[in-house]
């Protein structure tokens, strides 16, 4: 285990709310400052540590997969560029719910629950109900607030933050930073569908081994792996074929091979396999084998994810909102007006939203076709004209060409009555 690796586990198992510091890991686990640095940035991009200016470095709750869109109070300070007068004993605890101090302080109460944030202005009966209930307070304006109400914060444990940014401010900010992580949460990742405890070859195995792990598992891709646990390398059916058994894996295998981590979107996965031709892809962390992803695992994610709805809008989503899809022989035709997330700085749809329209109508031209799993591969346009703002405008997505791995689609814009933008799109099809 690398001393990285070591402070790594030093933290994950620190209590949360635990403060840390540089000097103090250095000192402690006898390592460089640079080192112990290093690795408390690394862990703040796993989740596990929050940095507070003026306060510290601290242990938080690790965010996971079924609670990604809890911000904790750590967060909220730092991203309404707050400060922490009181209660640094509880930064660490999630939110359940914001909610906004502009009633009077008696109406407040049927509304306030433990685990809340209230936010609210320099009101000092509304932050002391809200702290007495067992919520934190936000309060906004850059206002302080008064001894009493500190010294109750800490003995609550519920933190008492100011931000100088006004109340409708914060709240749009923490609201779309809960947005964003639920759109995050509907990303499907490659830890949601890889195998886990998957069959591997150690670094001494032959190719007679090999043979044995195939006859046992049908399988004939397997990841190398070291001493350590670590992937060296990956070995197919290409790479053994009429080798003898007694041939080391380390001599034929495909060493370095591409990986990814179990944070990747699945999205990502299937384009590496696609691009580079691969059937299988080793799953780690920190070099260390955590699973495997293959091509018909990314199908099957594809496939679940085109039935279930989506809890968050994207600007695909946004955009095609607009329009109405009709199947037609070779493809789809779209039929829509263009709406205001469209616009350029300048008042009239934008060439980026038109070609987000037009990409959209040549794949769903494939799906039509029972083709869903495809990737663009290239996108060539040429605009000859311009559409207004709420302008009805009709996409026809034509198929040209479709094969088992490829396919070209054929993509024309029409506003007025007149051609506004052609396009060729090529395509990778992922598999069926």
């Amino acid at each position: 285990m690398t001393k990285h690796d070591k402070i790594i586990k030093y933290i994950k198992n620190l209590k949360v709310g635990s403060k840390i510091s540089v000097r103090q890991l250095a000192q402690e686990l006898n390592v460089s400052e640079g080192t112990a640095y290093r690795a408390i940035k690394d862990a703040q991009l796993k989740g596990l540590v929050s940095t507070i200016p003026r306060i510290g470095t601290i242990r938080i709750e690790q965010t996971d997969g079924e609670n990604i869109e809890k911000l904790t109070y750590a967060e909220v300070v730092n991203i309404v560029d707050g400060s922490v007068m009181g209660g640094t004993a509880g930064l660490h605890k999630p939110l359940k719910k914001f909610l906004i101090g502009a009633m009077e302080v008696n109406e407040m109460r049927q509304y306030i629950e433990p685990g809340d944030l209230l936010i609210v202005g320099n009101r000092k009966e509304a932050q002391l109900l809200s702290l007495t209930m067992g919520a934190a307070v936000l309060v906004t304006g850059g206002f302080k607030a008064d001894d009493d109400v500190v010294r109750l914060a800490d003995e609550k444990g519920m933190p008492l933050i100011t931000s100088p940014y006004d109340t409708f401010t914060v709240a749009t900010i923490i609201n779309r930073a809960i947005f964003t992580r639920l759109l995050r949460k509907d990303v499907v990742r490659v830890r949601d569908v890889m195998v886990k405890n998957p069959y591997y070859l150690d670094e001494r195995a032959t190719v007679g081994d090999w043979r044995k792990l195939v006859r046992a598992t049908r399988h004939s891709r397997f990841p190398v792996v070291n001493g350590d646990g670590e992937v060296i390398g990956i070995v197919t059916t290409n790479d053994v074929a009429d080798l003898k058994d007694e041939v080391s894996i380390r001599e034929v295998m495909t060493k370095d091979p591409i990986t990814v981590g179990p944070e990747t979107p699945v999205a990502h996965a299937a384009h590496l396999m696609v691009w580079e031709g691969i059937e299988l892809i080793p799953v780690v962390e920190d070099k260390k084998l955590l699973g495997v992803i293959s091509r018909q695992d990314a199908i099957k994610a594809f496939r679940s994810l085109s039935l279930q709805p989506q809890i968050a809008e994207t600007v695909d989503s946004l955009i095609m909102d607009h329009f109405n899809v009709f199947k037609t022989e070779r493809g789809v035709r779209l039929q829509g007006k263009t709406g205001p997330v469209m616009l350029s700085p300048y008042g009239v749809p934008s060439h980026s939203s038109l070609i987000n329209a037009l990409v959209n109508a040549g794949i769903n031209a494939f799906r039509s076709k029972r083709r869903p799993e495809v990737i663009p591969d290239s996108f060539t346009v040429y605009f000859s004209g311009s559409v207004q703002l709420d302008e009805e405008i009709e996409i026809n997505a034509d198929i040209i060409e479709i094969g088992r791995r490829s396919g070209k689609v054929e993509v024309s814009l029409i506003g007025g009555g007149d051609l506004i933008a052609k396009a060729i799109m090529s395509v990778k099809v992922l598999g069926r």
